[in-house]
């Protein structure tokens, strides 16, 4: 049994997403094989050929996959799926855009966001927006899988030492529906998002743009990524690349401080496995108190710089 794990990369790098695809296809079987799609990445098949437990690293060296459009990369996906019993990509915007189309190519069930691998059948995911876990067994000969990047640990990117094999589609010669045309992205000194150890997000309680750069403040100050809810992206406080909740990014850091959030069900559900949840609020019946480790009633124009000044 051979498993197939899609690989999410840019700036000449692996993103941890796919290692933590890597250890959640190691609980299904020892003969992984790694996809990395693109134009000069012999850089980026050198660094996955390393990680551990990786037996195989496929490498498709074309610019027809430089920006891993979905509608050029799934049908790739799928002719290589055919030779394998799972695919897994991960739960990221990435993930979410691709593998449904090689599943309608393959017309087989997706399984979304496995938390957990129970057997090869077998698999936990969340439903309603995480109140409940729904056990699910596919019967499909492939088993295409999104996996939650936060409910496994990242495979080691050193120990490795997985064959290289170049690879080719010939769905490739295909023209597609879409090109590229630019990407406009968002710079940042602060840490990813999604693999931060410390997250700081603001809510509506945060009041506008201007007062949101105390949590940029305070995040400095921790090392820490900035979040937001969404009803604070949709205020236009902040762009919603720092959504987090079930319709922006699940993330679950050794610390997460909550200010300005009322704690609702859809941002709950992206937060709540985080290690260790502070909340700053003045409302004291505040749902996201029900969830915090740590809560703090008070005004945060006046808790959050104080707390800033004595990091």
């Amino acid at each position: 049994m051979s498993i197939l794990v899609i690989s999410e990369h840019s700036a000449g790098g692996l993103k941890s997403s796919t290692l933590n695809c890597v250890t959640a296809a190691l609980k299904l079987s020892d003969d992984v094989h790694l996809l990395v799609g693109g134009s000069d990445i012999d850089n980026i098949v050198q660094m996955a050929s390393q990680i551990a437990g990786v037996a195989k690293v496929i490498g498709i060296d074309t610019p027809a996959l430089d920006h891993q459009l979905p509608e050029v990369f799934a049908p790739v996906i799928a002719e290589l799926a055919k030779g394998y019993s799972h695919v897994l990509a991960p739960a990221s915007i990435f993930g979410k855009n691709i593998l449904p189309r090689v599943a309608g190519l393959l017309d087989v069930q997706q399984i979304s966001d496995v938390m957990e691998i129970i057997s090869p059948t077998t698999f936990k995911r969340p439903v309603y927006a995480g109140n409940a876990i729904a056990t699910v067994e596919s019967k499909d000969t492939i088993k295409l899988m999104t996996i939650r990047m936060t409910a496994f640990a990242p495979a080691s990117v050193s120990g490795g030492s997985a064959s290289v094999e170049s690879g080719n589609s010939s769905s490739l010669g295909a023209e597609g529906q879409s090109k590229f045309i630019k990407a406009e992205l968002t710079k940042s000194e602060r840490p990813e998002l999604p693999s931060s150890k410390i997250v700081v997000s603001g809510g509506r309680g945060v009041g506008s743009a201007e007062n949101f750069s105390i949590i940029g403040q305070l995040a400095d100050k921790l090392g820490a990524a900035v979040g937001a809810s969404r009803a604070a992206v949709d205020a236009g406080y902040i762009s919603n690349d720092y959504q987090v909740g079930q319709t922006g990014k699940i993330v679950a850091p050794q610390l997460y401080i909550a200010i300005g959030i009322s704690g609702a069900i859809q941002h709950l559900a992206g937060m709540k496995d985080s290690k260790v949840i502070v909340a700053i609020n003045k409302d004291p019946d505040a749902p996201i108190f029900q969830v915090a480790d740590y809560g703090l009633v008070a005004d945060l124009f006046e808790a959050v710089p104080e707390l800033t000044s004595k990091v």
